[in-house]
């Protein structure tokens, strides 16, 4: 795709336990289905050409044949095409074995990253059959090639600057130092895991919230593609839970005990940035082992299937924005309130226009007063029309102060302004910048005046998007004392 983005899927194949062949069409098929979607990147289930639930099979050569027989297959099959896909697989290596992801595209096999860290508690019991992978990269012969394997393996592709893959097989995240966190101070901002979860009550919020979690902590995308169908239900059940994060947002996830594609689209280049602006983020692992490989196409105009929030800064879920508006006022009160109890003030004056930004400044005031213990007549709430005020906005402000119980005054300032225009010459019937500026400068001398008068501070009321846009007077409205909203984004305001 263009613009830095990499359009990426988790797929959750239907297998047949143990028919390595049956499993590895059925991964081919899907593979080409991804090429036609315009997919560059997808990974597979852990296991995924024999099936996670094998049991005392792995220990057999005719699965650990067959297996590697068809992951030659796989990758033969990708001859031609750009989606890079990792597969899983159990594989010896000399005379152990390992639970391992390979990464094949366009005819080859790439390399080959195993599983470090080897559940044997509760329901599981791999360490029966498999080896603990090493983070050392050393060289192994697959079908005739040398294949690099080894834990410190990147990918990293040529067309599209910043895309770096690592890969970690599940039980890898689950621990307190995944093998992602290495992987991402060398370089990765992609992360794939190859993923055999069972499913249990509660389980599914956990792995959602890891996953996302995981993504904010490295800065990176994240793609998880579970286990599900045709896997052994004996001891285990696998609902095919997949999940797709970019920095701490989930993108997209599968229903439980689905099979097929969970796709999106990730923002490298937006990672890319977030990383340079973050001092703190260090570089490392050096020491690890980059195979590049390219996509023929990736310069494509294709239409999103990720969701674009209209409005970012508010979660769209009721429940939880009700919350965060909750705590966003309770931000703005206390901040206040402690710099109110630092210089032993206890009046505020504020512009009451009766528009969002004011309405919004006077009920996070009250707030502040209110837990302070203060008088609510210490706040004045000042109102002042002039050329162009509604009718409307005028009662809204006086309802407003008198629903509060703060002090309220009008001063019409029509007439200092017109004064004024007489002193430098601006003619009232021109409608520039002057005539707009005027207003607001006429208002911030006179709440400034009131605040000296009455021991106060101004309370500015002015919101983050002016600000950061430019839509305030300067030496006008974005003068005060305390601006209690100038963190806050003019849709969240609303």
């Amino acid at each position: 795709m263009k613009d830095g983005f990499v359009r990426a899927a988790a797929i959750t194949p239907v297998i047949k336990l143990g028919d390595c062949e049956y499993n590895a069409n059925e991964i081919i098929r899907l593979i080409r289905e991804a090429e036609e979607k315009h997919i560059k990147v997808v990974c597979f289930p852990e296991l995924c050409i024999t099936g996670y639930t094998c049991g005392d099979l792995f220990l057999q050569d005719v699965l650990l044949e067959n297996a590697r027989t068809q992951l030659l297959r796989i990758a033969a099959a990708t001859a031609g095409l750009d989606v890079f896909a990792v597969v899983g697989l159990p594989l010896q290596v000399g005379t152990k074995i390992y639970i391992c992801g390979a990464a094949v595209q366009n005819g080859r096999i790439l390399g080959i990253v195993p599983k470090h860290f080897l559940p044997t508690y509760g329901e599981y019991y791999e360490s029966r059959h498999f080896q603990q992978g090493s983070w050392e990269v050393r060289s192994i012969t697959l079908g005739g090639e040398e294949v690099p394997f080894g834990m410190k393996l990147l990918f990293d592709n040529e067309n599209l600057p910043g895309l770096s893959i690592g890969i970690e097989i599940c039980e890898d995240l689950w621990m307190p130092q995944p093998p992602s966190g290495a992987h991402v101070l060398a370089g990765a901002t992609l992360i794939l895991n190859l993923s055999a979860s069972d499913e249990l009550a509660g389980k599914r919020a956990y792995r959602r919230g890891l996953v996302s979690n995981q993504s904010a902590r490295l800065v990176c995308g994240y793609v998880y593609a579970d286990a599900g169908e045709g896997e052994s239900t004996t001891d285990l059940c696998f609902s095919g839970h997949n999940l797709i994060a970019e920095n701490g947002t989930l993108l997209a996830q599968s229903e439980l005990f689905s099979s097929g594609m969970t796709v999106s689209e990730i923002d490298i280049g937006k990672l890319i940035n977030e990383r340079r602006r973050m001092t703190s983020y260090s570089a490392g692992g050096n020491d690890y082992t980059h195979v590049k490989f390219s996509f023929a196409n990736c310069g494509e105009e294709l239409e999103f299937t990720r969701h674009f929030r209209r409005n970012p800064f508010i979660p769209e879920d009721e429940a939880e924005k009700n919350a965060a508006l909750r705590q966003i006022i309770a931000i703005q009160a206390h901040g206040l309130m402690s710099r109110l109890k630092a210089i032993g003030c206890k009046n505020a004056v504020l512009g009451l226009s009766g528009g969002l930004d004011s309405t919004l400044a006077l009920l996070v005031t009250a707030r502040a007063f209110r837990e302070l213990g203060l008088d609510m007549k210490g706040i004045l709430a000042v109102t002042m029309p002039c050329f162009g005020t509604s009718k409307r906005t005028h009662n809204n402000a006086l309802i407003l102060a008198e629903e509060l119980g703060t002090d309220f005054r009008e001063i019409n300032i029509k007439e200092a302004v017109l004064a004024h225009f007489r002193d430098i010459g601006q003619d009232p019937g021109v409608a520039d910048v002057t005539f707009e500026n005027s207003q607001a400068r006429e208002r911030t001398q006179i709440l400034m005046d009131l605040a000296n008068k009455n021991n106060g501070i101004v309370i500015g009321t002015g919101d983050l998007s002016e600000l950061a846009l430019g839509f305030a007077t300067y030496n006008g409205d974005h003068m005060s004392m305390y601006g209690v909203n100038i963190s806050v984004p003019k849709t969240l305001v609303k």
